[in-house]
Formats: structure tokens, sequence, C-alpha cells
């Protein structure tokens, strides 16, 4: 099993019991935490790439992340308390989250000491890392998570760059980081794939 920040999801959960249970309260729905999320994602977004140089902004890109991540975590939290799951659900679970990262990563090929191609690629390649992750299920596995650069391992990455970025680091390490990123999502798909066939192979009398 490869290592992943995404083993952290269940006390991560633990720590988000009380708000959850507040938004049940409140009666909100998982799939409107869904699209908040990434209506949240395109806005922060929307504004690195209209002023990439307020350093503010990327200072404040790791909080952002942290706070994407709770919320991501929060709506499946509330569809399993409430009887929510649904198949709209898990679609828009996906689809969001892959907008969400286009939105608040693509910004920063704006940076000035960034490769702006390393940041296209490494985008691709955290598509295709998630890509893979559902195509499990087209051979009767469940959908992989595994890593070493899944959702949280990108976030986490992209969170100290906008840290970096603020910072004026210097141009070796951003790119050097995002080489990372690049060389370890097409890991995390060969991993994924293979981990995939595993699951679905069958059992061998």
């Amino acid at each position: 099993m490869s290592i992943s920040i995404y083993q952290l999801k269940p006390k991560f959960q633990q720590l988000l019991q009380p708000l959850m249970r507040a938004l049940v309260r409140c009666r909100v729905t998982p799939n409107q935490i869904t699209l908040a999320t990434m209506l949240l994602s395109l806005a922060y977004g929307a504004a690195l790439a209209w002023q990439p140089e307020r350093m503010a902004l990327w200072a404040g890109l790791p909080a952002l992340l942290l706070l994407r991540m709770a919320l991501n975590a929060i709506d499946g939290m509330l569809a399993n308390a409430t009887g929510q799951k649904t198949r709209l659900g898990t679609l828009l679970n996906e689809i969001c989250d892959q907008v969400s990262d286009a939105a608040l990563y693509l910004p920063v090929t704006l940076a000035g000491a960034i490769h702006a191609p390393l940041v296209v690629l490494a985008v691709v390649g955290a598509l295709l890392a998630e890509f893979a992750g559902v195509l499990a299920l087209s051979v009767g596995a469940a959908r992989r998570f595994d890593g070493p650069m899944g959702k949280s391992d990108r976030a986490f990455c992209f969170g100290l760059l906008g840290l970096l970025i603020a910072r004026d680091a210097a141009p070796l390490l951003l790119n050097g980081i995002l080489l990372l990123v690049l060389a370890l999502s097409a890991w995390t798909v060969v991993n994924r794939l293979r981990q995939a066939l595993l699951a679905s192979a069958p059992a061998t009398p």
C-alpha cells in the first residue's frame, strides 16, 4: 500500500463531526456542499488569475485548500449520516473535484518564477490519476484512491507552492516541486490501474 495523506482521512473526519452534525440540523444537503465547494474554488482561482501579483492570495491558498478538503470530507459524511447517497451525488463529487483542481492549480502558471508547461502537465497528470481511480469501476473493482499523489497530496504540494510563491522562493525549488508532483502523479496512475486489476482478478481455485 502506497503512502498518502488520504490515509489520515478517518481521523480528519472525526474532527469534523461537530460541524457535520450542525449541518444536519440545518438541513444542508451533500450536493449543496459539493457545489458550494466547487464555486468557492472557482472564485478563488479566478482571483488568483486576475491578480497573480497579490502575494496575500498565494499565502492564503493553503488555508483555502484545507477548507476545500474539509468540505469534500463533509459532503460524504453528510450523505452517509442522512441516507442521501445518490448517483447524482457520486457524479457531482467526481466532476466538481476535477473542475476545482483545474481552477485552483492552473493560475500557478501566472506566477513569474514558474515554468508554465510544468503546471499544465501537473494538472493533466492529476486528471489522469483521478480518471485511473474511476476507471477501476469499469473492471469491477472499487474506486481507487491509492497514492502516492492523490487529491490530498496534491493539495498539500500546491498549498506549499502558494506559500513559497508568496515568499518569493527560488524558481529551482518551485519548479522542482512541480516535477515531483508530475512524477508521483504518473506513479499514481500506474499504481491505481495495477491495484484495480489485482482487486478485480478472479480468485485462484
